[in-house]
């Protein structure tokens, strides 16, 4: 961030809680709020008031407001966005239900496809063809769209996207569209080519279906935001997390409202690479669970993998092709219905199962005393005695261990003849269990063993579950920084100014023409520069990356370029870098078939000062003389004796042996019987396994 901006809060809304993180020129206070949902500003400002308050300074002294949400997800998981009309090419009205014709899952005779965003009765097709040079086919119909304007006014629609074939590469017929329509109608439209100028048309379609889908809630509620923080005080700027990971104004955001799909987790990947780049830890597994969901994201080299398409409402859990694609930059993680209310059950083979339903924050787990009925995660750790009922998020919170019991023993302990206790440890073990399933899956799919790799944990839970992952993945040591539970919000301290800017044009090696690249890259960097240059002094970086496949292959791999104009000359350096970069992704590179570009980007973002470096301390000192109480203990299957620490009362170097609990106002990080915890010099938990 720049050095104009001195004073700086993070606001994330989760699921169950909202988090607030305030920077005062270095010195961070944070809180956490329980969501609500009717109003979901009203836990910001609630959180704003209680960190300005231990700041001892105004709202109006805040310099910049940084906010991230799961707003636009939940909308699109629960579909409660606008009414939306599809306006599309003839021919194409199906393309949300025929999906790419995959079986995700082979062998289910009774597969089940996700329902479309948009019904076919609000899907309008119209004539017009580009083709795939983005040459004009067939005029488009204007009289047409005249037509589908007096339909679409005489229902109760919300909003409108339009889709066209191939208008990636010429988008003449949507802005011609979006002009036509938006002279009979006031409402907002989403043109594809705007939101994801990208091949692949289900995609493509699905993408700006969702942006218009949730355009009008989040315009709505970014607007609310903005008045509401002014009328505390604020006036400063606010400026929003976006998927891949960079900050954008407000008022992109409200347009196109699906780049912040994942700008909660993006925030936690950005927190977690912090902390590696501070430990000089170039391979690193980060761990954020919530209270809703838990998130894997493999780290190298200090950078969150990236990717271009991502899914949301996943109807089979880590199955592929099962959710609704979203085809943005985005930081690449897997994410399960894992979180802190996350609901247990006992399925019909008897098995317990936990989520993908959550008890979120209205009513909350059962020892909230909300009116919660059912077992979340929480009740089970309250349960096993890794929580304290009287020191919940800072004691904002009591919690009923009775409430807990009562609730375990009715969903899941009464029904397979289980005590309380142990219906509480099934329920953590099939959680934990789950969790290492994704994270192996995760980073087999990369290519990558998950026992290579320091793990970061962050997020309400996880510090209750990180030792116990660890143990089910070989991970020998587990990082949980300062302020962990509010990581996400951190993270968005930290977020770089930037944006990704996309193109798809898919040309042979053969015929490179660097005139014509040049012109579209020269457009992309202008894109991308507009938006970073709204919060930065000006100094920024760029890079530049093609998409690249041979010939008839269905995918293509990033290829990092030159940022510079290109030369006809450069065909072969071209060529050369693809094939080490392909030979580094699958090993050899293959002779023969043409190679040729997909996509290109161009990502622009400002420049990062580079934090203090430590380095990591693993042995420490022994201390002890802290207060115990009784926790389960997974490892010898009974509730043991355990050490209770107040994590404020810890100094660097300090070593406490497992098993163990440490307390702070946000979390509380379990470290179990064959781990144990040592202080580094900037007050990060390092979880070391015996013997190391």
């Amino acid at each position: 961030m720049t050095s104009r901006h001195q004073i700086r809060l993070g606001a994330d809304i989760g699921g169950t809680f909202t988090d607030i993180a305030l920077d005062v020129r270095g010195k961070l206070y944070s809180t956490k709020v329980l969501t609500n949902y009717a109003a979901p500003e009203q836990a910001i400002l609630d959180g704003i008031e209680i960190v300005v308050g231990d700041a001892g300074i105004a709202p109006g002294d805040i310099d910049i407001v940084i906010h991230g949400t799961t707003l636009a997800t939940n909308a699109l998981i629960e579909r409660r966005g606008a009414r939306t009309a599809l306006v599309t090419t003839e021919g194409f009205r199906d393309v949300l239900e025929m999906r790419t014709e995959n079986r995700f899952e082979q062998y289910d005779l009774g597969l089940v496809l996700p329902r479309p965003l948009i019904p076919r009765e609000d899907r309008f097709v119209v004539k017009g063809r580009i083709d795939a040079q983005g040459r004009e086919l067939q005029p488009l119909d204007e009289a047409a769209l005249e037509a589908i304007a007096d339909t679409i006014s005489g229902g109760s629609f919300g909003a409108i996207a339009i889709g066209f074939i191939h208008s990636y590469m010429n988008p003449a017929h949507e802005q011609r569209a979006r002009e036509i329509l938006s002279r009979k109608l006031s409402m907002p439209i989403s043109i594809s080519s705007e939101v994801s100028p990208q091949m692949r048309e289900f995609e493509r379609f699905n993408t700006v279906c969702a942006n218009a889908y949730v355009r009008p809630q989040m315009a709505d509620y970014l607007s609310r935001l903005q008045v509401r923080l002014k009328e505390m005080g604020a006036q400063c700027p606010v400026f929003m997390i976006h998927s891949g990971g960079g900050l954008i104004s407000v008022e992109t955001a409200a347009e196109f409202p699906v780049r912040l799909v994942e700008s909660g987790p993006a925030g936690g990947a950005i927190f977690a690479a912090d902390i590696a780049r501070r430990f000089d830890l170039n391979r690193v597994v980060s761990y954020d669970m919530g209270g809703t969901t838990a998130k894997v994201c493999l780290i190298e080299d200090f950078e969150p993998q990236t990717a271009r398409t991502f899914e949301v409402a996943r109807t089979y859990r880590f199955c592929k092709g099962s959710g609704m694609p979203i085809s943005i930059p985005v930081i690449e993680m897997i994410e399960i219905g894992a979180g802190g209310g996350s609901i247990a059950w006992v399925d019909a083979m008897g098995r317990i199962q936990a989520g993908p339903e959550s008890a979120a924050s209205e009513p909350g787990p059962a020892c909230y005393q909300r009116g919660g009925e059912h077992p979340a995660i929480t009740d089970a750790d309250l349960v096993l005695g890794k929580l304290d009922p009287d020191n919940f998020a800072g004691g904002k919170i009591k919690l009923s261990v009775d409430n807990a019991k009562a609730a375990i023993s009715r969903d899941v302990g009464d029904k397979l003849k289980l005590a309380p206790q142990a219906a509480a440890f099934g329920i953590v073990e099939v959680v934990d269990e789950n969790m290492a399933n994704a994270a192996r899956v995760h980073a087999v799919e990369h290519g990558k063993n998950i026992s290579d790799n320091t793990m970061i944990a962050f997020g309400g839970a996880a510090p209750l579950h990180a030792a116990r992952l660890c143990e089910k993945l070989g991970v020998d040591r587990c990082l949980i920084p300062q302020g962990a539970g509010v990581g996400s919000a951190i993270g968005f301290l930290k977020a770089p100014f930037g944006y990704e800017a996309l193109a798809s044009k898919i040309v042979s090696l053969s015929k490179f023409d660097a005139a014509s690249i040049n012109t579209m890259l020269d457009q992309l960097k202008a894109t991308a520069e507009g938006f970073v240059q709204a919060g930065t002094e000006g100094v920024f970086t760029r890079e530049v990356t093609a998409f690249m496949r041979y010939a008839g292959q269905g995918w293509e791999i990033p290829v990092p370029m030159p940022d510079g104009a290109f030369v006809d000359a450069d065909k072969a350096a071209i060529k050369k870098a693809f094939k080490e970069r392909y030979a580094l992704f699958f090993g050899r590179a293959v002779e023969g078939p043409e190679v040729e570009f997909v996509t290109w980007s161009v990502k622009a973002q400002d420049i990062r000062p580079e934090g203090e470096k430590f380095a990591l301390e693993a042995s420490g000192r022994p201390a002890s003389g802290h207060a115990t109480r009784s926790v389960f203990d997974p490892a010898s299957g009974k509730e043991l004796e355990t050490a209770i620490v107040p994590r404020d009362t810890l100094a660097a170097g300090d070593r406490i042996s497992g098993p163990a609990v440490i307390v702070e106002s946000e979390t509380s990080t379990v470290v179990t019987s064959p781990f144990d915890a040592v202080i580094q010099a900037d007050g990060t938990i390092l979880l070391v396994r015996k013997g190391l």
